[in-house]
């Protein structure tokens, strides 16, 4: 197969999809955030700090929050990770979630999710402080979501609008189909789809007749957490197809897409890994960056 790269947007010959390269597109707003922090050190004498907490060993987690560590030192964000014992209790939990609120030096919060059992994640994540609530997952954050209201967007369906955007069709007044409507991805990404004047239709796993509405779609954004569910009879000609998907099957990350298939069908799509992934940490940086200038 000859790939040829053309900008951030890899076309692969003798197929008809371009793949949407999130990796790329990633790297080139990272650049754009590593100036941003520097003139910020220069004008106003400090840098963002991003705290991250870490419940157990969960070794998914522990990648996650690794990547994420890593991505703040390449553009000079500060990065502190607290690690807590999987059996602490909720109340030392929020008691450190507390002092990072009141913590100057610290402009977003993350706290790791799946927690253990024990925990409340809800609790967990209204203690934080909306101001520093990088992920978008604070009740009055996704309040503003829907209402329409400035404030932090949540990092993967942040990255999924501008992924889309990134191919240079206007959204406006396509039809978008999302498959999956978890508080994460489904339903902030539908909001965010309506208010870029798409017409949106959400499916689920009691959705009839799925393969016919999805292949109306301009726009296929597929969270489902189902490996290769999604073959080329569910996409229209042309379509954007966004794949959220990232399950790993024998070692290998398998999207929710068949990409081998969907390629020959649609008109855009993001590989797995390599497309909406990078770009969730991306948004996570930006998201930060954006709490430090005090732009809630």
């Amino acid at each position: 197969m000859l790939v040829v790269t053309t900008g951030l947007l890899k076309e692969v010959v003798k197929l008809a999809a371009k793949i949407i390269d999130g990796k790329a597109i990633a790297n080139k707003i990272r650049i754009s955030l590593k100036e941003d922090i520097e003139r910020l050190s220069r004008e106003r004498g400090f840098v963002p700090g991003l705290a991250v907490i870490l419940v157990g060993k969960d070794p998914a987690s522990q990648i996650y929050v690794r990547n994420k560590e890593k991505a703040c030192k390449e553009i000079g964000i500060e990065s502190r990770v607290i690690y807590m014992d999987e059996n602490v209790s909720q109340d030392v939990l929020l008691q450190e979630i507390d002092k990072l609120n009141n913590d100057k030096d610290i402009h977003g919060i993350l706290v790791q999710l799946p927690l253990p059992n024990h925990i409340d994640p809800e609790a967990v994540i209204s203690a934080i402080d909306p101001k520093k609530d990088v992920d978008g997952f604070h009740p009055l954050t996704t309040g503003k979501l829907f209402v329409g209201q400035k404030g932090f967007e949540p990092c993967t369906p942040k990255g999924i609008i501008t992924l889309i955007k990134e191919t240079g069709q206007d959204i406006a007044g396509k039809h978008a189909v999302v498959i999956g409507r978890s508080n994460i991805v489904g339903k902030p990404v539908s909001i965010m789809l309506l208010r870029e004047n798409a017409t949106v239709t959400i499916c689920h796993s009691k959705t009839k007749n799925l393969k016919e509405i999805a292949k109306n779609a301009d726009i296929l954004v597929v969270a489902m957490g189902r490996p290769e569910s999604i073959d080329d009879e569910y996409i229209k000609d042309g379509a954007i197809v966004i794949d959220v998907g990232t399950t790993r099957v024998d070692g290998k990350l398998k999207g929710d897409v068949v990409f081998d298939k969907a390629v020959h069908k649609a008109g855009w799509i993001t590989p797995v890994p390599g497309g909406v992934g990078p770009m969730t940490i991306t948004m996570l940086l930006e998201n930060t960056v954006q709490a430090a200038y005090g732009n809630e």
